[in-house]
This record gives structure tokens, sequence and C-alpha cells, in this order.
């Protein structure tokens, strides 16, 4: 061994001694952190609240969430985690580093920590770039991007390393992430921006259409959850909803019926399911027969969509299993990477300029 090889090989177990390891999954509409040793730790909404007039940070994740709709006009709530990517680099800054600081709460650490961070499928060098210098800039000491749809697969277990072909549908509160996997790569893959969020407009605005009622998207967002479902002929499940009429200007009271919610929807629906039937089009025949035997495999907070499943297995023909907990799919990806990160690496993205101790 030579002497620069046994200097590594002491800086590694150095950091392996006073450092911590930590998994994120940068979400648009909730973040999770993984700590090395403790498992998921925090599963917070993505969510800053910002003071205009100082431009202070007042609060963060849920404490923000609760504010949303609520505050005065100087004090705005913002999501700084747009469509799975960055649209405002100081506040996700801030916002990771409250994060990275919670994770380690009592247990301080004489270096930063290792960071691996799944990002949506197919963003750009610039995107990515901002990522890991928001993660830098956070106090992490050596940052990973990995590709969400591949972490969920790690965090499923699936085979991702061997010569078989698995397929993931990642559906989060921002993008929708369709991927096939084989061999520690991604065979071929689509990013939609039809997930949570646009499933929530959609509903606001059938309401407003249909009802004449404005609500705002904390209140849409309970409504899915209350009411959504994509299976017809069941029994009716109901919904109250409260806001403003748009005729009086008043208060007004209705119930939403899973149909209601089902019509609003279903256009957003479609075009996820036309993104599934593009990947599957677009994927080499060996790879696809192997999907047809083991079915694709469905991740994130839209897994849990009522009917979902079924709606897919109609119109493609092959199995489709919902992972357990799918919302936090992601995050344990991060987390077995962590633990073996030499056994992974090729399923990172490339970091440029960035060498790890082991390196």
């Amino acid at each position: 061994m030579t002497f620069r090889e046994t200097i590594k090989n002491y800086l590694e177990k150095l950091y392996r001694l006073f450092s911590h390891d930590i998994g994120i999954d940068l979400g648009t509409a909730n973040t999770l952190v993984y700590l090395r040793g403790r498992g998921v730790v925090i599963n917070e909404p993505s969510i800053v609240a910002v003071n205009q007039k100082t431009g202070q940070i007042v609060a963060i994740g849920t404490q923000a969430k609760e504010m949303l709709g609520r505050t005065p006009g100087h004090i705005t709530a913002v999501q700084p985690v747009v469509d799975g990517v960055i649209s405002d680099f100081e506040v996700t800054e801030e916002m990771l580093a409250y994060l990275i600081n919670k994770a380690q709460e009592g247990r301080r650490s004489l270096f930063g920590p290792r960071v691996v961070v799944g990002v949506p499928s197919g963003i750009t060098s610039v995107e990515i770039r901002a990522v890991r210098d928001a993660a830098k800039n956070a106090g992490a000491r050596e940052v990973h991007i990995i590709e969400e749809p591949m972490a969920a697969a790690i965090g499923m277990k699936l085979p991702v390393h061997e010569p078989i072909g698995s397929m993931v549908v990642d559906i989060g509160g921002g993008t929708c992430d369709v991927a096939i996997i084989s061999l520690g790569g991604i065979v071929q893959s689509k990013n939609v921006r039809i997930a949570g969020d646009r499933l929530n407009q959609d509903i606001a605005s059938y309401i407003r259409s249909e009802f004449k009622i404005l609500i705002g998207e904390k209140t849409a967002e309970s409504l899915k959850i209350a009411a959504v479902s994509l299976l017809e002929g069941g029994e009716p499940i109901e919904a109250t909803v409260r806001g403003r009429d748009l005729v009086t200007g008043l208060p007004r009271e209705v119930v939403i019926t899973d149909s209601d919610i089902r019509e609003a929807i279903s256009n957003s629906i479609n075009h996820l399911i036309d993104a599934v039937k593009e990947v599957l089009e677009t994927t080499p025949p060996e790879v696809l027969s192997d999907v047809m035997q083991r079915g694709m495999y469905l991740a994130g907070g839209g897994a849990l969509i009522r009917g979902l499943p079924e709606a897919l297995e109609n119109v493609l023909g092959i199995p489709v299993y919902v992972t357990d907990d799918p919302l936090s799919a992601v995050v344990r990806g991060t987390g077995i990477v962590l633990e073996n990160i030499d056994l992974y690496r090729e399923t990172l993205i490339e970091n440029e300029n960035e060498l790890s101790p082991t390196e």
C-alpha cells in the first residue's frame, strides 16, 4: 500500500468516526431526511416562510405550511423547490441547513456530513450543480446526487445491479418519474410535471368552474386525500369543502363526491398514463419482457391514489405493485446507498471536480 493510499484510508476512518451520513429526498411537496444508523428522522413540507421586510426566515417545514394562506402581507410562504428543481437558491440553502442541523441535533460532528440527494431524472447539469452547491453551502462535506427513480428502486430492494429490467413510477408532488432500470443504470426514462400539485390545481379549478367556489391549495390537497378514487361503481366517498362563493362573496359549504374529483383529475391522470406508455414503447424488447413478467412498481405520494394501480393495469396489461410506505421509498434508497457507497457508486450521477476520501 502506497503512502497516499494509507493517508486516504486513515482519512476515511476519521470521517466515519466523526461525521454523519445523511440522505435527502429533496421533494417539491415534502423533504425527507435519513440519518445513517437511525433511519428516517425528518419528514417535513418543503415550504419556507419569509419576512419580506427583513428578508429573514420566519419558519421552515411544518410550521411554515401551517401559515399557508394565513400570513399577513409582509410574510410569504414559498416553495423553494418547484417541479423537483431549485427555484430559489438562497431559500433552499437555508432549508437544507436547517434540516441537516436538525437531523444531527444532539450529535454534533467534527466534520461536515456526507450527503446523498435524490433529484428527478433528466434534470440539467445546471440544476444538478445548484443542488450540489446548496448542499455544500448548507454544511455538507461531500455531496452525491442520485436520480429519484433509481433511489426508489434501491429503496424497494429491486435487483438494480442485475441484467433484469425493473420499472419504477415515482409520483411525487411536482413531478412524475417513469424509469426502466437494469445493470445499475436507467435504460429509458421520462419526467413529466404531472403529479400531486397538478392534481390539487385541477381540483381547485374544477370546484371554481362547477360550484363557483374559490378554495385554497391546502384545501384542495385535503380534499384530494379524503375523496380521490379512480374506481367507478364502488361505495360513494363524500367530503365537505368550505370556500368563498364567487357570486355572493360570502363563505359557502358544499359536499364533493369521488366522482367530482375523478372528473376533475381525469385529464391529468390520462397524461400520466400516456407518459408510462411512451416509456414502454421505446424500451428494448428484452427489457420489456422482464417488465411484463415482473410488473411495475409505484412509489411517491401519488401511489396512494385509490384505484391508480388498477387503472394502469387495465390500460397497460402489466401487473402493478405499490411498495410499502411509498412516501419514503426514495429516502430509504439514499440510506442504502450511504451504507455502501462504493457498491452503488455507478448508480450516482457523476460528481464533477469532486473527490471523495476513497477516490
